[in-house]
């Protein structure tokens, strides 16, 4: 029976998903509330049995320790039902909810998978978790009601220049790059809050005025937090700066020639970081040929391949494969594990669930009247969909490896903090425009209570 139940969830995990996947595009059409009310309830449904199957199994493997695994699903059930809960109290008709179902869903695939990986990681990632979604509501009370953002342009510029400083003269070098600062009692990678600063300053930078002259300063400080990073050696970081600065610049001005001159110029850097720094012509060596140094530098991605290839499109099952022979799985190769566990069908809708919010949020985006909450937006969603693209790239062999953890899904304390602050911040500027209209349904509710 145990048997039965362990191979049939692996099926039903990959249809309940794919169903969520399949409502999360269709809250994207301009369909009636009601039948789109209609689609949360069955996400949010989904959400609690997938959230539970997959809980039972993790009870199943963990034997020696049923005790902490009951008392841990308990804890995260009780945070999602307060979670959904409260967004929805607090903000509807005001937030999106489609976005806030799918930020859900990720945060728990993020807990069934780390859970699965490592129990103690898992712990310390859902404490982490807990004190980000203070942040993440304190955002959205806040944000709207501060009227300053467009006007600190310069703070903005300081704070990100002065948090990548920090890294480079304190900084601790974890795989050839200074990432994490070490505060005694916990690191933090202040890398993942520079993107932040990074986007708003160039949003205030051109609310201003989008002149050749404000080019020429946004190039000249968007080139300061670019040489800053490669000088720590997180390449992953400064490409991700890199595309938002090229493809912000282009939505502001328009000018293709920017564009194709920033490409080139992309281009004929990525040639010089490959002469000068010797840790990634290892990992351009381990993405061309990772065979031929099977052993050592292409280990790391041979075994991703492998995990993804074993699990085939309906996966090995939760416990079943070996993701842990992964090199920092739970990190930079967690879609590497969710593949082989739970199957490329998995994996595939995943990776649409990710486009599902990129482009939940370029509507948010396309909303906005004011350029610089239109230019903030879309910067945060090219940070995330640059991210995501840098993960899963690395992971199938698409690109080589460069360290970017998957937003919201991976472990890290600052990646999941500085992602959930992202979703917040746009979710706080998508409330903006609904403001009005929610006024408008109630004083139409108000009306028809009136007449009868």
């Amino acid at each position: 029976m145990l048997n039965i139940y362990i191979t049939s969830t692996k099926y039903i995990l990959i249809i309940l998903f794919a169903f969520f996947t399949y409502f999360a595009f269709n809250t994207l059409r301009n369909t009636p509330e009601e039948y789109k009310n209609k689609l949360l309830k069955r996400q949010r449904a989904i959400l609690y049995i997938l959230h539970f199957m997959a809980f039972i199994l993790i009870l199943i493997n963990n034997s020696d320790k049923v005790y902490q695994v009951i008392i841990f699903y308990g804890c995260q059930l009780l945070y999602f039902i307060f979670f959904l809960g409260l967004t929805g109290v607090f903000f509807d008709g005001r937030i999106s909810r489609p976005l806030v179902n799918s930020m859900s869903m990720m945060l728990c695939m993020s807990l069934i998978i780390l859970t699965r990986l490592s129990l103690d990681k898992a712990f310390r990632q859902f404490a982490i978790l807990l004190a980000a979604t203070v942040i993440f509501f304190l955002v959205l009370f806040l944000f709207n009601k501060i009227k300053s953002w467009p006007r600190a342009t310069w703070l903005y510029c300081v704070l990100g220049l002065g948090l990548l400083l920090v890294v480079l003269v304190m900084g601790d070098t974890s795989n050839g790059a200074k990432l994490s600062v070490d505060l005694k009692f916990f690191s933090v990678q202040p890398l993942e809050f520079v993107k932040i600063f990074f986007v708003f300053f160039l949003a205030a930078l051109f609310e201003k005025s989008t002149s050749f002259k404000n080019v020429i300063i946004s190039a000249v400080f968007a080139g300061a937090h670019v040489i800053l990073l490669v000088l720590s050696r997180d390449l992953g970081s400064a490409l991700i700066l890199f595309v938002v600065y090229l493809f912000v610049l282009y939505s502001v001005t328009q000018k293709r020639l920017y564009l194709l001159s920033g490409t080139l110029g992309g281009a004929v850097a990525a040639v010089i970081g490959y002469k000068l720094f010797s840790h990634v012509r290892i990992r351009v060596l381990a993405w061309l040929n990772p065979w031929s140094v099977l052993d050592n530098e292409g280990y790391q991605i041979t075994q991703s391949l492998f995990a993804i290839g074993t699990g085939g499109w309906l996966g090995m099952g939760l416990f079943q494969g070996r993701p842990s022979d992964i090199p920092v799985v739970e990190q930079d190769f967690v879609f590497s594990a969710i593949s082989e566990e739970l199957g490329g069908f998995f994996a595939l809708c995943l990776i649409f669930l990710c486009l599902c919010c990129f482009l939940s949020f370029i509507r948010i985006s396309m909303e906005q009247g004011e350029r610089f909450y239109k230019t903030v937006v879309l910067g945060l969603s090219l940070v995330y969909v640059v991210q995501v693209f840098l993960t899963i790239g690395g992971a199938i062999k698409l690109i080589p490896s460069t360290g970017v953890t998957l937003p919201l899904v991976s472990y890290g304390g600052s990646s999941l903090v500085a992602t959930i602050i992202i979703f917040g911040i746009i979710l706080a500027i998508g409330m903006k425009n609904n403001t009005g209209k929610l006024t408008e349904k109630d004083n139409g509710k108000k009306a028809k209570e009136k007449s009868k």
